[in-house]
């Protein structure tokens, strides 16, 4: 591995041996030290904080082609480096199969395109005057130097998505990795190197120094992805010092099978749905409401093609890489315990895998017979199970479907035009998906209602997540106005009363 693998932090344009406590980064499909990790110092925050400052003072006052321009360079240097050691790392870090990982980089570069391209095209409004001779108009501004708290599981996407965002705006970023996934964000980081000197920074940490970034008065704004607690806490901090924040809290996502789905792809899809990523992403289908009409048919072609999947390191050829872990695939555990006791079946998985004795992997898992007071159904599982619940009809699904505290996103396989139409209507999660789970659209917003989030990544809102409006009323032509003080004798009671028209 040619990626240092030592404590070190990132401010551009380069990296610094960091003094804090170094600790173990643990592969969870062997168990083996990959490297280690910083706790960075105060004073290495400080430090950090206060060149991001300042360097963001400067980026504010870059014009909107000039900064474009730069932005589109360092996609280009995202396009063109070799990444696989940030891969490779990425992999041995978290355990997502080798494909998934240079996948998810090779996705970076398009959103750093597409925002530098948005910020410079719409920078605010012209607003019919309410006055004559009057120029009124909104403008946008930055916000100052934004926090961007990641996740494991899509460390290197997730990150661009709002660093994309807050640079275009004209923002300062902080960058606080996962402590699962600091090696190869950090690794990533040097594709920065081009932009002005302090302007990104990705400091490496724990819960502490979340807490410590979204408490700092050096900070403006807050970007969060991780489970609800985590994100509530997050949230509450941000409010109470009026930062503005977006939230992205995890989900446990419904799929509806309905009678006029096509069963083989229908299984298919569901494969992907569930098990993409060990089932570890936000967006993974984990409760399944499949009309009884065509309910054994689906579980048949569902568990053969989950049948099919690979168990391995991700590095081998395998779909199923482990759990983040031993705390991942406990939670998993106690979920499948749960349900079983309660009543459901399992159709396959449901165990540790006999041929992975090493590392926290779990098979793929189908759970048949749910029902709604299962552990299962309530809270998120992170891993590779998904509840089946036969349901009498569409509507039962979509009302099944919603009865759920989250509401992230939803999918639904049918070939009826009007079933597709009443899904994306009647869902409660801000994202649908129908016959296609998982995708996404740098042009659209990505984001959860209900306990699933605040505000929204992507899309013209994930820009206007990091910028500020400016009302601004220009009178050219300086004049007195018939409104102002004083008021003329005839406008008060007993001076004739001006009546109002």
């Amino acid at each position: 591995m040619a990626a240092p693998l030592t404590p070190r932090f990132y401010v551009t344009p380069g990296f610094h041996p960091s003094a804090g406590a170094g600790r173990d980064v643990i592969d969870p499909a062997t168990l083996e030290v990959v490297g280690q990790r910083a706790d960075v110092t105060e004073p290495e925050l400080a430090t950090a904080l206060g060149a991001v400052g300042r360097a963001q003072k400067a980026w504010a006052q870059v014009d909107a082609k000039s900064r474009a321009a730069m932005l589109h360079a360092l996609a280009g240097r995202i396009e063109t480096a070799d990444h696989t050691d940030c891969a490779i790392l990425m992999s041995r870090e978290m355990g997502k199969p080798y494909p998934e990982a240079i996948g998810e980089l090779a996705n970076c570069a398009p959103i750093f395109r597409y925002y530098a391209e948005m910020a410079r095209d719409e920078a605010g409004k012209l607003a019919g005057t309410t006055q004559a001779g009057s120029l009124q108009f909104a403008k946008y501004e930055p916000l100052g130097v934004s926090v961007h708290i990641m996740p494991f599981n899509f460390p290197i996407l997730l990150m661009c998505w709002t660093v994309a965002a807050a640079l275009a705006a004209g923002n300062g970023c902080v960058v606080k990795p996962a402590e699962a996934t600091t090696l190869s964000t950090l690794e990533f980081m040097k594709v920065f190197d081009g932009l002005p000197e302090g302007l990104v920074a990705c400091l490496p940490g724990g819960a502490d120094l979340g807490a410590a970034l979204v408490a700092s008065e050096a900070t403006h704004a807050v970007a969060f992805t991780g489970s609800v607690n985590a994100a509530q806490n997050v949230a509450a901090e941000a409010a109470r010092r009026m930062k503005p924040a977006v939230i992205e809290a995890g989900g446990s996502d419904p799929m509806i099978i309905s009678a006029h789905a096509p069963i083989d792809v229908a299984a298919a899809g569901a494969v992907t749905g569930a098990f993409h990523m060990s089932g570890q992403v936000c967006t993974s289908t984990e409760r399944m409401f499949v009309v009884e009409e065509v309910h054994d048919a689906f579980v048949e072609a569902f568990a053969a093609e989950t049948r099919r999947l690979r168990i391995g390191n991700g590095l081998e050829r395998s779909e199923i890489g482990p759990l983040v872990s031993e705390a991942g695939r406990q939670k998993v555990e106690r979920l499948v315990a749960d349900a079983v006791a309660k009543g459901a079946t399992v159709v396959c998985g449901g165990c540790i895998p006999e041929d992975q004795p090493v590392g926290w992997f779990y098979t793929p898992t189908i759970l048949t017979d749910c029902t709604p007071d299962m552990a299962l159904m309530q809270e998120e599982c992170f891993g590779p199970v998904v509840a089946i619940m036969k349901v009498r009809d569409f509507d039962t699904a979509i009302l099944e479907a919603n009865a759920s505290r989250f509401g992230l996103g939803a999918c639904v396989f049918t070939t009826s035009l009007e079933e597709a139409h009443e899904a994306h209507a009647r869902l409660e999660a801000g994202m649908v998906w129908i016959n296609n789970p998982l995708i996404d659209n740098d042009a659209l917003p990505f984001g959860g209602w209900k306990a699933s989030g605040l505000g929204r990544e992507l899309g013209r809102q994930g820009l206007d997540a990091f910028r500020r409006s400016k009302m601004v009323i220009l009178d050219h032509k300086p004049v007195r106005q018939d409104w102002w003080y004083p008021y003329p004798d005839d406008w008060f009671l007993g001076s004739g009363g001006r009546k109002l028209s």
